[in-house]
């Protein structure tokens, strides 16, 4: 997919760029609370009943990773396009999702807010991406 053809169909921002940069965002995000958990919970607190939590932080982050790895490697055709979409609209609803209840409860550090906003800005960046022909096969 060439930039031209995105352009020239209405395409404000190009989809494979938002799959890859978003892909980065989760797998480095991730990645970062698996390998780094003492450097994680200092910018988002420690997390209450940390045993307990413990196998949770783990399984979300293994989560990310593996969600932003497959749009990391996404192929050009319009069907790849189209699930790269889907898995980050629907993991940025999700997450978003969670900030927007914990936040405002207190369950979560007020650093979620930030969260809440990149997560946001995602979904931005993908209805941004609709005047494109790639997202008709999906309607």
């Amino acid at each position: 997919m060439n930039p031209g053809y995105l352009e020239r169909e209405g395409c404000v921002v190009n989809p494979m760029l938002v799959a890859r940069a978003q892909g980065v965002f989760y797998t480095g995000g991730g990645a970062w609370a698996l390998l780094r958990p003492h450097s994680f919970e200092r910018y988002f607190g420690p997390q209450r009943m940390k045993q307990e939590q413990d196998w949770l932080v783990k399984t979300v982050s293994g989560l990310l990773v593996s969600c932003g790895w497959s749009q990391i490697r996404t192929c050009t055709t319009a069907e790849c396009l189209v699930q790269a979409r889907r898995i980050g609209v629907g993991t940025a609803l999700t997450l978003l999702a969670i900030d927007l209840v914990y936040v405002p409860a207190g369950k979560v550090r007020r650093s979620h807010a930030l969260d809440a906003v990149i997560e946001a800005g995602w979904l931005v960046a993908w209805w941004r991406c609709r005047g494109s022909r790639v997202w008709q096969r999906d309607a």
